[in-house]
């Protein structure tokens, strides 16, 4: 693959860092941690949307953009550069995406317009505390001409903001459905938890819910099927993200070590220091190049699951390298709470959690090289 952006992809790259940079500013997000609110600026949100941001991926039609997966990456990776309070990855990739693949005529009619403009924020409960991922205890009893979901679901992102969910849920006939729930339906109690970087999360639970039957995305298809296409996505996105992290952290610690000084010369002068940056480096770089080419093969509509395994690899594993490296070299100032590092290392430390460890990622990969269903 070409690891070069595309015009198009840079001037999305260029917009979105602008807008990231211009709103999201550490006295703000200072301000904002202190409000004891959920980690979300309504300006900033205001400003993506108006930017075509938000809706980079949802079809012209429907006032979107009608891009790929590689832009929403993109602008996934600046996010995270910026640590901004801003629900873009659940908007775009758990909400929007999935709409678009699998969503009827009216039901995109229905609910596209909304997302693309961002008055609307959607997003997935996909865990559970005692379930795999494909196969939910929460169950949708058909009643009717609707549905009643019952079930709890743990770690849904930016639940706390949004107007609505697709929830998986078990149906009578054993198969798997996915549902359209809003978070104001009767039945639905969202009960924010803290996170590990401050990001808005929360347990969802719901009590015989009442969904219509035509709330149903992709009825035709396996739900499995339709989970499995979102956690792909869901996956390299969180491994975009990782990317953006690990590059800002990097490059907040060149300009500390330049700056820093030592016996009248700076750190970065000093050879175990420039050592300990260039391994970061190369960590940060593979951080990178593995997350790209996982979005690039999801775009181009080829196989990727064995190259979201690898990226994830990296981001656990070389993604935690790095930060830690960050913090070394800062030395007492690295892990100064009100000091901009702070917050790359806890949004690290989250990406690193939810995307699972290094180990299970190198076992999962393990069994598609002995399936012998990789694609390299």
């Amino acid at each position: 693959m070409d690891f070069s952006y595309s015009d198009e992809q840079q001037a999305i790259r260029e917009l979105a860092g602008q807008i990231f940079r211009d709103l999201t500013t550490l006295d703000g997000m200072r301000a904002l941690e202190k409000s004891g609110g959920p980690r979300f600026d309504p300006e900033l949100w205001k400003a993506l949307s108006e930017a075509g941001l938000v809706g980079i991926a949802i079809p012209e039609a429907f006032g979107g953009g009608g891009l790929g997966f590689m832009e929403v990456a993109v602008g996934l990776e600046q996010l995270a550069r910026a640590v901004a309070p801003a629900p873009l990855y659940e908007a775009s990739v758990l909400g929007a995406l999935p709409l678009v693949e699998f969503g009827c005529d009216a039901q995109r009619k229905r609910w596209l317009p909304d997302m693309a403009s961002g008055q609307a924020i959607w997003t997935a409960a996909l865990v559970e505390a005692e379930a795999e991922d494909f196969d939910p205890t929460t169950v949708a009893e058909k009643k009717g001409g609707e549905y009643r979901v019952s079930g709890e679901k743990i770690g849904v992102p930016a639940a706390q903001l949004a107007h609505a969910m697709w929830v998986p849920a078990r149906l009578d006939d054993g198969s798997v459905g996915v549902f359209a729930v809003e978070t104001a339906a009767p039945g639905v109690t969202v009960v924010p938890i803290e996170t590990t970087s401050g990001q808005p999360e929360a347990i969802v639970r719901l009590a015989e819910v009442a969904v219509a039957a035509d709330a149903q995305l992709g009825p035709e298809r396996e739900g499995v099927e339709i989970l499995a296409w979102i956690r792909l996505r869901a996956t390299a996105g969180l491994c975009s993200m990782a990317a953006g992290v690990c590059d800002e952290a990097l490059a907040l610690t060149a300009d500390y070590v330049k700056s820093r000084k030592q016996f009248d010369q700076s750190i970065a002068m000093f050879q175990a220091v420039g050592h300990r940056a260039a391994d970061a480096y190369i960590d940060a770089e593979a951080v990178r190049l593995t997350a790209q080419q996982a979005a690039w093969r999801i775009a181009e509509g080829r196989p990727a699951d064995s190259q979201v395994a690898i990226a994830k690899f990296f981001a656990a594993e070389a993604g935690s390298r790095v930060l830690l490296a960050a913090q070394h070299l800062h030395g007492g100032v690295g892990v100064d709470r009100d000091y901009a590092l702070h917050r790359y290392y806890v949004t690290a430390k989250q990406l690193e959690l939810a995307l699972g460890g290094a180990t299970a990622h190198l076992r999962s990969l393990g069994r598609m090289l002995a399936a012998d269903t990789t694609t390299f």
